[in-house]
């Protein structure tokens, strides 16, 4: 596989993935926890944080289509936004652990955020390094 065919993989599987946080953000923040079963009348802390948090995982799903383009050269930028998403998955790890398994979407979740993201974040740096070394930075 020639490099710009792995750039275009990547470039890809990123877009993909990234319509997750874009979509469940937006639903999460506009439609609160209620979306996902949850009934109606939440406490209010509860639900403010929830539709924060949403907030912040939409900002991630934006942040992230923004290395989409030249994915190559936004290693900072998607490493950083990798460790975000990797700290959250330990969180929700620890909240499996501490009050138990939660519902089958969140377990993807998890998956995605423990063993998905670290290797697209290897891939991205692997793919960085050998660019750099045929081309030009093109910003």
């Amino acid at each position: 596989m020639t490099i710009d065919v792995e750039r275009r993989l990547l470039q890809l599987i990123v877009s993909v993935l990234v319509l997750i946080p874009l979509y469940v953000g937006l639903k999460s923040l506009v439609g609160g926890p209620e979306w996902l079963g949850h009934p109606a009348q939440v406490p209010v802390d509860l639900d403010s944080h929830f539709r924060y948090l949403s907030g912040i995982f939409l900002a991630l799903g934006i942040a992230f289509a923004t290395c989409v383009p030249h994915i190559e050269w936004r290693t900072g930028r998607f490493r950083t936004l990798g460790f975000i998403v990797i700290l959250g998955g330990v969180g929700r790890l620890i909240s499996y652990f501490a009050v138990g398994a939660p519902s089958q979407g969140h377990l993807i979740g998890l998956g995605i955020e423990l063993v998905i993201v670290p290797l697209l974040m290897l891939w991205q740096m692997s793919l960085a390094s050998r660019w750099r070394g045929l081309r030009m930075p093109m910003i």
